[in-house]
């Protein structure tokens, strides 16, 4: 009697004990499975340009240090390596590519890598091989291992045949620099890859983002060499007329917008290929903004080859389509960028820059 109590006793505590368990082991489960839809692991391509390290910041905050793995050819600074994870990444080679997204399992790809609009016309051939045969490496992979990859393009893939006040998310686009060129090319390859392979490739057309790294090359960056040039010298020499009129967005809303855009849902989304931006100014506006915090500041022109690349693109972007289909909104004007931007340039640039001219004399 005693055993057959005994062992209905231990029967029904190991019964109570497996059900706990299954729990548990379910709830772990769910845990994990809700864990992996919050927690893509992310690489960066070209991560050390001027998007890619606040990019992987912010994917960071969001995702864990760990998950987003930015790379580039190019050796990274001591704070990009304490930041996260960085690996050596050649676009150019695709078995290499192949190796780290299944080496480190990811889930999407940020393809940040390409030659801007004035550096790319000085070298068409490099330019071609980087825009053009680095992006095609990277979507085929994006197919081949079912990855969600976000390419972006550019104002710089409209030419003169577009309207130009607003410029509507679908019209004729006959870019006439191979930066243009290259990035007409991705958003079509990228629909075509949807449509065909059921890729979910994702695009946006930034205007001139702004932001407080130095210029690398772009025909809208006046509007950051002006703030290191001028907070520094008091003085700077602008390479478009004062009337060329461009759309533009802060750093802050460019990382916003991609973000959200990354994040929604594909029911929501009408297009591939979407404009995003928050603003358009001219040089004179921009400078006149920020006189009233530099008085002293020395503006000249002397408009060269940037000045004809610039009258081909659009002067104001219309994104009511990315506005309606998942709610984008910016919250930078032009006071709050030249605001922004004087705090950031002054905090973060010019302490290095002063540093460098007492060194010259040691």
């Amino acid at each position: 009697m005693f055993n057959r109590n005994l062992k209905k006793l231990f029967c029904c505590t190991f019964k109570n004990l497996t059900k706990k368990s299954l729990i548990i082991s379910s709830n772990n489960l769910l845990r994990n499975i809700s864990d992996t839809k919050r927690s893509p692991r992310i690489l960066i391509t070209g991560g050390l340009g001027q998007l890619g390290t606040e990019c992987a910041k912010l994917l960071r905050k969001n995702y864990g240090k760990d998950n987003v793995i930015l790379s580039d050819i190019i050796k990274p600074t001591d704070e990009n390596l304490a930041n996260g994870p960085f690996i050596f990444a050649d676009i150019l080679d695709f078995k290499n590519l192949q190796k780290i997204v299944v080496d480190y399992r990811i889930d999407w790809l940020i393809h940040f890598s390409a030659l801007l609009s004035a550096v790319g016309e000085q070298n068409v051939p490099l330019a071609v091989r980087v825009n053009i045969e680095g992006m095609h490496n990277v979507i085929e992979l994006a197919k081949q291992y079912k990855l969600r990859i976000f390419i972006p393009s550019t104002i710089g893939a409209f030419g003169p045949d577009s309207p130009r006040n607003p410029t509507p998310n679908i019209t004729i686009q006959r870019p006439r620099t191979i930066y243009g060129v290259s990035k007409v090319h991705a958003e079509l390859l990228g629909e075509y890859y949807h449509h065909r392979f059921n890729l979910d490739f994702r695009c946006l057309r930034f205007p001139g983002v702004i932001s407080s790294d130095p210029p690398g090359g772009g025909t809208t960056d006046y509007a950051v060499a002006v703030f290191h040039e001028g907070l520094l010298n008091k003085r700077y020499e602008c390479y478009l007329e004062p009337y060329t009129r461009l759309p533009m967005m802060y750093i802050d809303d460019c990382l916003s917008a991609l973000f959200q855009f990354l994040n929604a849902p594909n029911e929501k989304l009408q297009r591939r290929v979407y404009n995003v931006t928050a603003m358009s100014f001219t040089p004179e506006e921009l400078f006149s903004e920020i006189i009233k915090h530099v008085p002293d500041l020395q503006i000249s022109y002397k408009p060269d080859s940037r000045q004809h690349i610039a009258e081909n693109w659009p002067q104001i972007l219309d994104d009511s389509e990315a506005r309606k289909d998942w709610g984008w909104q910016h919250k930078y004007d032009l006071d709050k960028l030249v605001s922004a931007m004087m705090r950031d340039v002054s905090t973060h640039f010019l302490p290095k820059y002063r540093l460098k001219e007492v060194n010259s004399y040691v």
